[in-house]
């Protein structure tokens, strides 16, 4: 039961947990000769992408922050991301907005990180997918 929304359910509703009766994890289960007809072996492999993204997505965020591009060098040194991070040119000149997908377990050490670099309007938000 480590999901946010589980979580959130209990302490609402003013529930605890009193004892696990099962733990389990997800699988896919493709009947053989389905999976040699190349229709349906798309549609498996459709599927089994889909949920590879939203497993993955569990344990990242994602991260917007505008900054100003003088100061885009030395935030860039110490932003964590999963290839590089996005970055936009403001309808202000001389600002950038700033995008990258990071791992959850460590936003809390990153945001006041990135406030002293200057960042402002950081939003932090949970992800459906991630598919590399």
């Amino acid at each position: 039961m480590n999901s946010p929304e589980t979580g959130s359910s209990l302490r609402a509703n003013r529930l605890r947990i009193v004892d696990t009766l099962l733990e389990s994890t997800p699988r896919l289960i493709a009947n053989i000769n389905a999976y040699q007809d190349p229709w349906k072996k798309k549609k498996i492999d459709t599927i089994a992408l889909l949920l590879r993204g939203a497993l993955e997505a569990e344990s990242k965020v994602g991260l917007k922050l505008n900054i100003e591009e003088k100061n885009l060098s030395i935030l860039l040194q110490n932003l964590p991301a999963l290839r590089n991070p996005t970055i936009s040119h403001l309808s202000m000149e001389g600002w950038v907005a700033v995008e990258t997908i990071i791992d959850e377990s460590v936003v809390r050490e990153i945001i006041p990180q990135l406030k002293d670099a200057h960042a402002e309007g950081i939003i932090e938000y949970p992800l459906n997918k991630v598919v590399y």
